[in-house]
């Protein structure tokens, strides 16, 4: 037998020494990760609340509070001035505002542009969704319609455009989901913290945790002023008759907890804590 031949044959012998090496290292190694101890946060949280879901992702679930179901304005101050027709609500003579305030929020809400289309840019399908009665997200429709784009559907108005234009064509319906954080302000008026939006235009993101720079006027740069913790929703009349259906909201409270103790790690009996 030549020399390559032994060579390579012993080669072979030693590999399958060499695998149970391996393994058997990998074994020591998880069973050591395994047994390293469990991280403990300290808080004691509260137990999360029960919602039932509706039957469809568009459907109010349990903890919603409906203010539009297709029947009637009655939870709007001036409600009795939009036409209300087959389960839609017809922007008309002025906004809509809510009887009832909010702070942060999720808001699910479908309108529709009108047909046959009349108009072009800001004239076309024109609307707008006013968190606190302040903050806008712009109603319009935006398809094949240009516009100056932090004024198209889906933009915080004059602030930010939409990541993408998610827009249906007219006479088919539209969908926002809103997930809304109020701002906050401290006693002398100061702002504490921005507001926050979040939005999905017919299940396609297109604002992801926004900040904003303060209100959306037309006319002067936005500014926060100080207001109340929470704020009713309304509704622009922009003398387009766009249509409405299906608008809902739920109260937004995040998971509660106390920090009672310190983090650490537990393993078995022994509890060692983490120091800042």
């Amino acid at each position: 037998m030549s020399q390559t031949s032994m060579s390579f044959r012993q080669r072979n012998l030693k590999f399958p020494h060499r695998l149970s090496l391996v393994i058997a290292a990998s074994i020591v190694l998880t069973s050591v990760s395994a047994n390293a101890g469990e991280y403990l946060n300290g808080i004691k949280w509260k137990k999360p609340g029960v919602v039932t879901p509706g039957k469809t992702d568009s459907a109010p679930p349990s903890d919603a509070i409906v203010l539009f179901d297709g029947k009637s304005l009655k939870d709007w101050k001036n409600g009795e001035r939009w036409e209300v027709k087959d389960g839609v609500a017809y922007s008309g003579k002025g906004k809509i505002v809510s009887n009832e305030a909010f702070g942060d929020c999720q808001l699910h809400l479908e309108w529709t542009a009108p047909v046959p289309v009349k108009g072009s840019g800001q004239g076309r399908g024109n609307s707008g969704i006013f968190l606190m009665d302040r903050y806008e997200i712009q109603v319009l429709d935006s398809y094949d319609n240009p516009t100056y784009f932090d004024g198209q559907a889906g933009a915080i108005y004059k602030q930010t455009p939409p990541a993408v234009n998610a827009m249906r064509p007219p006479g088919e319906w539209n969908t926002y989901d809103i997930f809304w954080t109020a701002p906050r302000f401290d006693d002398d008026g100061k702002l504490v913290s921005p507001a926050y939006i979040t939005a999905i235009h017919n299940g396609v993101l297109i604002l992801n945790h926004f900040e904003l720079k303060g209100d959306t006027p037309y006319n002067r740069p936005p500014a926060y002023k100080q207001h109340p913790p929470t704020g009713p929703i309304s509704i622009q009349d922009h003398g387009n008759p766009v249509g409405f259906r299906n608008i809902w909201v739920r109260k937004f409270t995040p998971a509660a907890g106390e920090q009672v103790r310190k983090p650490f790690i537990r393993d078995g009996k022994k509890e060692t804590p983490i120091e800042d």
